[in-house]
């Protein structure tokens, strides 16, 4: 894909239902000199009008949630998976947990709400709040979990009289009552109770639907407790603000919410609640360069209830005022409308329509209602490609500095293709200033301890990621593995870093965000940043020249197994043909999620816990695959190694893709069995014997041990956090 310079960077916070119509106008319609950087805490995002049908079961997890990260890489967006604690709106900077900062020129938020509640709330696990809506997701897995395990009575509670928590009790006496009947049970052992705080159900909506609602509830055998405004639970008891008092095995919380917390800090405006205070242009009142829409804003003379549908309608809307404001074009102003169709799932396909005065319902209004959810989440499962009959200039504000970077395949090479003096020092003025140890010399010296041997390896690759922090920290760690797997301590090292030309602005912050997340890993190793060199490129890359040192004779070998020995593997494979289903828009995010988070480990406490056992021999699992470095370390042994197929860690989604018929572009080159391998498995799936030939970016570490000492490595490994196994011996041939 050719690259297009950018000059300005606009940031979405929060993977809400607006910013997906965001991600959908940029695909059709992309703004060259605009970058596009995504940042959310969660790499799927619910679509919250099909989560009654999921707790009901009528939908799989999966089928109600969009892929965050699949849809930016469609666009060409930068995917940040991290939490936002804090934003400074006047320096351009969103604070992010355990990372380092985020510039931004435009910035747009859509990050939902959380439950508002009481104070006095202890931390029980019986209790589960609802929002956010993909942590309830997962939660609710264990709630199904803790009630189907006992066949005994059980008392559910849901507080919260409005829409969530009628549809949310409703869905849950469906299912698990259907579960119950499955295995035998009775279910008239479920309890369920809604307390609500207001003196009716469904407040907002009419005389009708409400009605409606009460003799279904009443119907079903829920228990309604009207003006019951809960103020305390503890330990599974729920106290009233009128002296009443319940007792619950399961309490979920489906009432007000309320903003992050960290909006008020931010000096944004906010309302009274904490919600950003935004003009019917959905611009902040108090900050020009922030946009926010969904449950987050307040519409400054026109409050809505926090629903789904206002955060629907107003993506387009923010979307094209996103683009307005970037092209310095007048904004678009709307005001939301006051009633809008709300359609309410009871449980069973079943459902109730609303809107003003009117109200119906029948099963045909549930099959109406899956079609428009089915039918909007296919909209954002696949992204259009940008209209080619359509030209999109440079915003005229960014053109002159598009201009002055100049044709791309006309600048010049060797060091007249360096990065600019003045954004390298300011990208390292940055790191320095953040506690890092970064000279400005031509060259760096350095000093070892008398006796020791200096170890040295070098590695680096162009990214695969778009989070250059994220692309940092795998780099070093996967440098640093060669120098871990040698026995060496690390000392410190030198980067190569290329950049795509883009503005001196982006240029700077990439290059901060490069070298700072790989600062995370090399500083935790002890290894010192100590120098290096950049360049122009079409794309990202980063290699390290990595030194350590060790005694002589503390130097492990990789090809000195003895018959006998067990084989320890300490990471999950599967890495290549992961990235390759991401590459093809084939995978499935939190599979990613999981791989990325392997890549980023460092080895270094793998190889402190293999330096307190006889390790006779060890090497790295990386590109060759675990066939190919298996069959480096027994050359020449005369040994032959018996593997488990069915013993090895794998990362979860490996075989799937594999089975699909996904691979790494390398897989083809490593797919030959080394004559000095045998599978202890005779009938292998054919998908394991593949991932022998997996190439692995940053794998984990292979030890050849004594057997007498491999379960108790095996689980010291894994008390320090490794995923580790036994995956085979060493005999003789």
């Amino acid at each position: 894909m050719q690259h297009t310079p950018a000059i300005q960077d606009l940031v979405l916070i929060g993977g809400g239902h607006a910013h997906l119509s965001v991600l959908r106008r940029f695909a059709m319609r992309p703004l060259p000199g605009v970058r596009l950087t995504l940042v959310s805490r969660t790499s799927q995002s619910p679509y919250s009008g099909m989560l009654p049908g999921f707790i009901a079961g009528h939908y799989t997890a999966r089928a109600m949630h969009f892929d965050l990260r699949a849809l930016a890489h469609q666009v060409g967006c930068r995917f940040i998976l991290a939490e936002v604690i804090g934003l400074d709106p006047i320096a351009g900077r969103v604070q992010l947990a355990d990372r380092s900062d985020l510039e931004f020129d435009l910035l747009s938020l859509n990050t939902g709400s959380t439950p508002a509640l009481p104070a006095s709330l202890l931390d029980d696990t019986r209790f589960t709040p609802v929002k956010p809506i993909d942590a309830f997701a997962r939660r609710w897995q264990a709630i199904e979990h803790r009630v189907l395990s006992n066949m005994g009575a059980c008392h559910i509670a849901v507080i919260g009289g409005g829409a969530g928590g009628v549809e949310l009790v409703l869905a849950m006496q469906h299912r698990l009552q259907a579960a119950r009947r499955a295995r035998g049970a009775p279910a008239d052992t479920l309890a369920f109770t809604l307390l609500c705080a207001e003196d009716s159900l469904l407040p907002g909506h009419n005389r009708a639907t409400r009605a409606a609602f009460v003799r279904i509830l009443a119907d079903r055998g829920i228990t309604v407790q009207t003006s019951a405004r809960v103020e305390v639970v503890d330990s599974g008891r729920v106290h009233t603000a009128d002296d009443r008092s319940f007792c619950f095995d399961e309490i979920l919380w489906v009432t007000s919410a309320e903003p992050a917390s960290w909006f008020r800090d931010s000096g944004l405006r906010t309302d009274d609640h904490g919600y950003v205070q935004v003009g019917t242009d959905l611009r902040s009142i108090s900050h020009p360069g922030v946009f926010a829409a969904g449950d987050c804003a307040s519409i400054v003379g026109h409050p809505r209830p926090k629903a789904g549908v206002h955060a629907v309608r107003q993506g387009a809307w923010l979307a094209e005022n996103l683009q307005r404001v970037l092209k310095g074009e007048p904004l678009r102003h709307e005001i939301p409308q006051r009633q809008a169709l709300a359609i309410l799932a009871t449980g069973p396909r079943h459902a109730v329509a609303t809107r003003g005065r009117w109200s119906v319902q029948g099963r045909w209004v549930w099959r109406w209602k899956d079609l428009i959810d089915r039918r909007f989440m296919r909209k954002f499962q696949s992204l259009p490609t940008p209209m080619a009959a359509v030209e999109h200039p440079a915003p005229i504000a960014l053109q002159e500095e598009l201009s002055a970077l100049g044709p791309l395949e006309g600048r010049c090479g060797g060091c007249g293709a360096k990065v600019a003096a003045q954004t390298l020092r300011s990208a390292l003025s940055a790191l320095t200033g953040s506690g890092a140890d970064v000279p400005m010399e031509d060259a760096a010296v350095s000093e070892f301890p008398a006796g020791q041997v200096a170890v040295q390896s070098m590695d680096g690759f162009r990214s695969f990621v778009d989070d250059p922090w994220l692309f940092g920290q795998i780099t070093a760690a996967h440098a640093l593995s060669d120098l871990h797997a040698m026995g060496a301590t690390p000392h410190s090292a030198l980067a190569y870093v290329t950049l795509p030309v883009n503005g001196e602005s982006l240029t700077r912050r990439d290059l901060t965000q490069l070298l700072a997340g790989a600062q995370t890993v090399l500083r935790a190793s002890g290894a010192a940043l100590v120098g290096g060199h950049t360049a122009e490129s079409v794309e990202m890359s980063l290699a390290f020249s990595v030194t350590g040192f060790a005694p002589r004779e503390g130097l492990r070998p990789k090809r000195a197994p003895h018959a006998g020995d067990v084989l320890i593997l300490t990471k999950a494979l599967g890495t290549g043909v992961l990235m390759a289903a991401h590459m093809q828009g084939r995978s499935f995010s939190p599979w990613i999620d999981a791989a990325l988070l392997s890549m980023r480990a460092d080895n270094g406490r793998a190889a402190r816990v293999l330096s307190t056992y006889t390790v006779h021999a060890l090497t790295d699992v990386t590109g060759f695959g675990l066939a190919g470095h298996l069959g480096e370390m027994l050359e020449d042994s005369g040994l032959v190694a018996e593997v488990d197929l069915s013993a090895l860690p794998i990362l979860e989604g490996a075989l799937e893709m594999l089975t699909a018929g996904i691979r790494s572009t390398l897989h083809a080159r490593n797919a030959q069995l080394p004559a000095s391998i045998v599978l202890r498995d005779n009938t292998p799936e054919p998908a394991r014997y593949d991932l022998l030939f997996d190439p692995q970016t940053s794998g984990g570490l292979l030890a050849a041990l004594p057997a007498h000492e491999g379960s108790a490595c095996v689980r010291a490994l894994q008390e320090a956090g490794c995923v580790a196994a036994i995956i085979g011996a060493v005999r003789a041939r």
